[in-house]
């Protein structure tokens, strides 16, 4: 199906923002708004976004990426991805204002672009679902454990790490001190004080509890943040129980890293989207 895109510029406070939507000739009722993880702008690392977008308007689905505050092309001082809530309504406006027929939408993010997008969903009643890519739910002693979980397995199982240790070339000392450093860190988690703030796994399984639409979750088998998320959702009771309702459906690449870099990753995302995002009921 044909396409064409549209440059937007709106407004989100007192800053002007960017964005391109990838538009379907015939019109369509669902459209994907692409929530970009930071520090990054609209079209992604490889190109990614602009290839997403493109895809699913090639099939009919719009879709559009945008620039937030501080990145890319928009106006507006550089933030973190838990205050771009504003950001991403403003997008979504302009979204629909480009493209009338749409009657509900998608958000979907990569990273923090992830988390901000299943934070977000909750309060706007056009969200129809989420794509969720490696989220981010990073903290210093789930980082620590998913490492001492992962990524000394991994060096165990190199031909590479056997052959520096032949060679007399593995640095026994400093491998030791980055082992203790993550245990002590692992070990420091600790459950926060009753008047603390909950902390951002806690903070994203609230959100995912309150959205009542559906969600798609990608991970990438070989990526640290996509690994930890599986770790922390894993070990949660209140989360296993979430992820396990029939609106969660789950895809893994055994192989991807972070950012699906390799074409054949980029391209079974970007079907297994369109693919779901089709699928989709209506709006409840």
């Amino acid at each position: 199906m044909s396409y064409d895109e549209r440059a937007l510029s709106f407004r989100c406070g007192d800053a002007a923002l960017v964005g391109i939507a990838s538009v379907p000739a015939e019109a369509c009722k669902r459209g994907v708004l692409i929530v970009v993880g930071g520090p990054q702008y609209r079209i992604g690392s490889h190109r990614q976004f602009a290839l997403l977008a493109r895809h699913l308007a090639a099939h009919g689905i719009a879709a559009m990426r945008f620039d937030y505050r501080g990145m890319g092309d928009s106006d507006g001082e550089e933030r973190d991805f838990e205050a771009i809530q504003d950001d991403i309504r403003a997008a979504l406006d302009a979204f629909v204002e480009a493209v009338p027929s749409l009657t509900d939408v998608v958000l979907w993010g990569l990273c923090d672009g992830a988390s901000a997008a299943a934070m977000y969903a909750p309060g706007d009643a056009r969200v129809r679902g989420l794509v969720l890519l490696n989220p981010w739910v990073r903290t210093d002693d789930g980082v620590a454990r998913t490492t001492l979980k992962h990524h000394y397995r991994d060096r165990l199982r190199s031909p590479e790490f056997w052959r520096k240790l032949a060679r007399g070339q593995f640095d026994y000392a400093g491998s030791l001190s980055s082992m203790l450093k993550l245990v002590r860190t692992a070990l420091a988690g600790r459950p926060p004080d009753q008047g603390a703030t909950a902390s951002l796994p806690e903070r994203m399984r609230q959100g995912l509890h309150g959205f009542q639409g559906e969600t798609l979750l990608v991970i990438g088998g070989a990526d640290l943040t996509g690994r930890e998320f599986c770790d922390v959702t894993g070990s949660t009771p209140a989360w296993k129980r979430l992820l396990a309702t029939p609106r969660v459906t789950w895809r893994r690449l055994e192989e991807a890293d972070h950012t699906f870099s390799r074409r054949a990753w980029r391209d079974q995302v970007a079907e297994w989207t369109r693919e779901w995002v089709t699928a989709l009921p209506g709006t409840p």
